[in-house]
């Protein structure tokens, strides 16, 4: 389930395959998660991609251009509401 620095996530298929795994790990392991609540997950998330230049030279690769970041957003917003 975890992303290597190589690995990508090629269509929104398989970005739902990625959530969903990652609920599901959730569900199996939460207790040990660095961040188990709402709250710490989204500043974790925010701090990450706010640092994730560094991440990525760091692991000897750039930072992805043509991300839909829109995409992503909307994702996230529309998960606060959605059934």
């Amino acid at each position: 389930m975890p992303l290597t620095p190589g690995d990508e996530v090629r269509s929104r298929h398989e970005l739902v395959t990625f959530v969903r795994e990652l609920h599901e790990d959730y569900l199996r392991r939460g207790g040990e998660w660095e961040n188990q609540t709402l709250d710490d997950f989204l500043e974790a998330l925010a701090t990450w991609m706010h640092d994730s230049p560094g991440w990525y030279r760091n692991v000897g690769q750039e930072l992805p251009e043509g991300g839909d970041w829109t995409f992503l957003a909307r994702a996230l917003q529309a998960a606060t509401i959605y059934e």
